[in-house]
């Protein structure tokens, strides 16, 4: 597969209460958390271009824009969408968004670099020096 911009991608998820801004700690509610939702988005951009890196590369997150729009409760239906607007060399940007039963739940872009796994392992892990 060759990575292109137009490149998309869709993962659908039920809200269950491990997904809950009150599990999550980032809030008291029982209403699907922002993490989990930023989590997912992250995840289907990932996984789109996933089959374009060449064998010792992936992608990893680096930079986040996006609105929660709508709470979405424990039993929702979530679909999530992704689409690659932009390659600048090692730089994708992707469009995003997450909808539930009612409609748009949240949007915005995301960031991801292209990386080799050797070299960002060895880098990452060095801090414990």
């Amino acid at each position: 597969m060759e990575l292109k911009t137009g490149i998309t991608n869709t993962k659908e998820l039920t809200v269950t209460e491990d997904m809950t801004a009150a599990t999550a700690g980032s809030g008291g509610q029982r209403v699907f958390s922002t993490p989990h939702m930023v989590a997912l988005m992250e995840q289907t951009a990932w996984s789109s271009v996933e089959p374009c890196m060449e064998e010792g590369k992936t992608t990893v997150g680096t930079h986040l824009d996006i609105a929660h729009l709508s709470a979405s409760p424990v039993g929702a239906h979530i679909i999530c969408e992704s689409e690659l607007t932009e390659i600048d060399r090692k730089r994708l940007i992707f469009k995003v968004k997450a909808s539930d039963n009612a409609g748009l739940i949240g949007e915005g872009t995301h960031e991801r670099f292209i990386i080799d796994i050797d070299k960002f392992m060895s880098n990452t892990e060095s801090k414990l020096k």
